[in-house]
């Protein structure tokens, strides 16, 4: 089992659930974020004043898979996830974890058949 996060664009998300859904992963968690890597925040114009905006705004996705699903999984988000055909800076990241556990809490059933 593993966790697969993936961070990307807030208007890509629909896109990415099409995607997810196409490859038969229909659970995902979906968190607001925000952070800055490589774009470093962006400058904006407000009453005639530049100031720069330390966060970007970005989806997180939190997706718990069973071993056979992960590598569909991640390419649906990058399929759903890529702007244009070569994608830009900004796209977002897939990390991939271990997953120990899992327990579903109205059966109590563990493992790969709680997920």
């Amino acid at each position: 089992m593993k966790l697969i996060i993936a961070i990307i664009q807030p208007h890509r998300l629909e896109a990415v659930k099409q995607a997810l859904t196409e490859v038969e992963v229909f659970r995902l968690t979906v968190m607001d974020v925000q952070g800055f890597g490589r774009q470093k925040g962006q400058t904006e114009m407000y009453r005639g004043h530049e100031y720069t905006v330390s966060f970007t705004r970005k989806v997180e996705l939190q997706i718990a898979v069973n071993d056979e699903f992960v590598e569909p999984t991640i390419e649906a988000i990058i399929r759903g996830g890529r702007t244009g055909e070569k994608g830009q800076i900004g796209d977002g990241k897939i990390f991939v974890l271990p997953l120990e556990d899992c327990i579903r809490i109205r059966t109590g059933e563990r493992g790969p058949e709680a997920i």
